[in-house]
């Protein structure tokens, strides 16, 4: 069976080639109501696994996003995680998972972070405090990651202050996108692909230039010195030996 391509896409999804035997896990993180869910349901090729629930009466003043023009609410939130495929090439599939955004459900990114090769930390520039945490946790996990910013149509921000204001690294990629287009959500993962490639080529480029450099273990030094001295003794008893003998240089 044919493996569409990222272009591709039915209602439904096509069902999982039987040549797949390499799976790479994705995670999209971010505050509440950043657009994680909407990323994931724009770029999968099939139809997303979702624990959207209805939001109660007794949740609905912490469910909501306050300091945007009075209080904007949700009706519904991720008690879980969302979850995407993208099928690569014949053998590889990209696995995705949406991360919830509210505080009561941070447990569940511990397990969700496991075995992930890298992460896209989704933001709203309206709100970048709400990053933060996402940001703290991928930096103690030792987790890749990038940064997204959704466009809600807010005010502008330079590049610049949107790096500093969350304290990024100078080589962590920083992208706008717009969750709900496909086209876009799939930039957002080729920029994540791409820097975790350049990481991986980096790390392969140091390894080969510290063996290079002579960084070897302390076994291969101590074995490469111990013959360097026993060449020095075999050449000393033979130069002993053509003395004893009198061949040496300026006899006969």
């Amino acid at each position: 069976m044919a493996v569409p391509s990222l272009t591709q896409r039915s209602s439904d999804g096509p069902a999982l080639a039987s040549t797949v035997n390499n799976a790479l896990k994705i995670v999209i993180v971010g505050g509440f109501g950043v657009g994680k869910t909407t990323m994931v349901r724009s770029v999968s090729e099939i139809r997303p696994l979702n624990t959207e629930e209805t939001i109660s009466r007794a949740s609905a003043d912490i469910d909501a996003i306050a300091g945007l023009d009075g209080l904007r609410r949700k009706n519904s939130t991720t008690v879980a995680f969302d979850f995407g495929r993208i099928s690569l090439d014949e053998k590889s599939v990209l696995y995705l998972f949406g991360a919830p955004g509210q505080e009561r459900f941070w447990f569940l990114w511990e397990r969700l972070f496991s075995g992930t090769l890298g992460a896209v930390v989704l933001v709203d520039t309206r709100r970048l405090s709400d990053s933060w945490y996402a940001l703290d946790r991928l930096e103690h996990h030792g987790t890749p990651f990038i940064v997204a910013c959704n466009d809600f149509g807010g005010p502008f921000h330079a590049v610049d202050q949107i790096r500093a204001a969350l304290a990024l690294a100078p080589d962590v990629p920083l992208v706008e996108c717009d969750a709900r287009d496909r086209s876009s959500s799939k930039y957002v993962l080729i920029t994540l692909i791409e820097y975790l490639y350049e990481l991986a080529s980096k790390r392969a480029a140091d390894q080969a230039r510290a063996q290079e450099n002579g960084d070897r273990a302390p076994g291969d030094r101590d074995e490469q010195d111990g013959q360097h001295e026993q060449d020095k003794r075999g050449g000393q008893d033979e130069r002993d030996g053509q003395d004893e003998r009198g061949d040496g240089p300026g006899d006969g």
